[in-house]
């Protein structure tokens, strides 16, 4: 049996889509970074896709997909799934190329989000609620796409989507006359990373391209170890735009032939890149925007006096998970600590925790407890700040002394879970 050929995108196809995207699609800035140029020794510049139209790269693939739709098939209008930034892209294309569009979205995806695809696509397209997850979605859309004869534009598995996506590449390569040594992407189903990856295949082979997942979701990663296109039963969904089953089979093809390598990063460590970016650059990205950024850590060494390049892949953040970024950053530092522990049931056991348990720096921002009046210990769990992670043994130890220690929760995830 003859097996299928490898479909690479043409760097004709390519310069193709830049043209159909011009006027539509933002030329986004390629700016250096100080801050992080000076702290890893490097020349370090971000593409800011964060700053496209509709605050990601996912106009370019919708865009260069549905303008090559032939007329009955724009006709017929078109059918998408997704939480999040395809949907934007979509619905302004939908707009723009005045075609009809049905968006399913999962119920969990904020309100936000939903008024960003409503205002991007007005009357051009309808959004449709659909289950509790981006497969339930997902799967009514290819329902309406079959009853109907719709076209379906998928998010990532696609050639004129990832010929779109790879034109990010081009303008990276005609805004410096620098060599680029490095560069990182952030991988969700792979659109972005198999299409750029394409352009500097053909035009500059000595760069190197890294590939960066979330450590909860290491779809291609863990495909490329396997030599096939994997499906993972489970993942954290946390950094929405970049976590996914399973990533496209023409993506993996692509991605296993073009990149160097592929790393995760933890959520935690994103958080912390958010932050960051936020406080001293005043940048404001969603998770999957910080993916490439928080890997450079982990290549410190090899990109001192490199010439760098981060994809801020988008900038989609929902305001209302602040707290838990900052608290995904704060136990990613060994700096936040919870645990529960036992009050002897007396008057002056809490002045006792605080007075002479608790280190000078110690704060405690969470407290739950509850009085039992026929125990010698009352359990209480408590969420502990620290200013550095060495207070974190001398605390234990005085906990311990004073038998105020219960349990230690932060490397018990299903207790952590449930009780916090």
């Amino acid at each position: 049996m003859q097996t299928k050929p490898i479909y690479f995108p043409s760097l004709e196809n390519i310069k193709a889509a830049a043209k159909k995207l011009e006027g539509v699609a933002y030329k986004t800035p390629l700016n250096v970074n100080i801050n992080l140029s000076k702290e890893l020794e490097a020349n370090i510049l971000f593409k800011r896709e964060d700053l496209q139209v509709v605050r990601s790269y996912k106009i370019r693939g919708a865009y260069n997909k549905m303008s090559s739709l032939n007329a009955d098939e724009k006709q017929r209008g078109i059918v998408c799934a997704s939480a999040g930034n395809h949907a934007q892209g979509v619905a302004l294309s939908c707009k723009l190329l005045q075609i009809k569009g049905t968006i399913f979205m999962p119920s969990p995806t904020p309100n936000q989000k939903i008024n960003q695809v409503k205002m991007f696509g007005e009357d051009f397209i309808e959004i449709v609620i659909e289950g509790d997850t981006f497969d339930d979605a997902f799967n009514a859309a290819t329902l309406e796409c079959d009853a109907k004869k719709k076209t379906f534009i998928h998010p990532f598995n696609d050639e004129k989507v990832i010929e779109g996506q790879a034109t990010v590449g081009l303008e990276i390569l005609e805004q410096t006359d620098k060599k680029i040594d490095y560069v990182f992407v952030p991988i969700g189903g792979g659109g972005l990373s198999a299409g750029l990856s394409s352009v500097f295949k053909n035009l500059s082979q000595d760069t190197k391209i890294i590939g960066v997942e979330p450590e909860g979701a290491p779809s291609m990663l863990t495909s490329i170890k396997n030599k096939e296109n994997t499906f993972l039963a489970e993942i954290d969904p946390f950094v929405d735009g970049a976590a996914v089953k399973k990533v496209g089979d023409l993506n993996f093809a692509i991605c296993q032939q073009n990149l160097h390598d592929v790393i995760t990063v933890p959520e935690g460590k994103i958080c912390q890149t958010i932050l960051d970016l936020y406080n001293k650059d005043a940048i404001v990205v969603e998770p999957a925007g910080a993916l490439s950024i928080a890997a450079l850590d982990f290549f410190k060494e090899d990109i001192k006096g490199k010439n760098v390049v981060c994809v801020v892949s988008g900038s989609n953040n929902d305001i209302t998970r602040t707290a838990e970024i900052k608290e995904r950053a704060l136990l990613y530092a060994n700096l936040k600590h919870y645990f529960i522990v036992k009050f002897p049931q007396r008057a002056g056991a809490l002045k006792e925790f605080v007075a002479e348990i608790l280190g000078p720096n110690d704060d405690i921002t969470h407290f739950e407890y509850t009085k039992k009046s026929n125990r010698a210990n009352g359990s209480a769990v408590v969420g502990l700040e620290l200013k550095t992670s060495a207070d974190l043994a001398p605390l234990i130890e005085r906990m311990k002394n004073r038998n105020f220690f219960g349990e230690y929760l932060n490397d018990k995830p299903d207790l952590f879970q449930f009780l916090v």
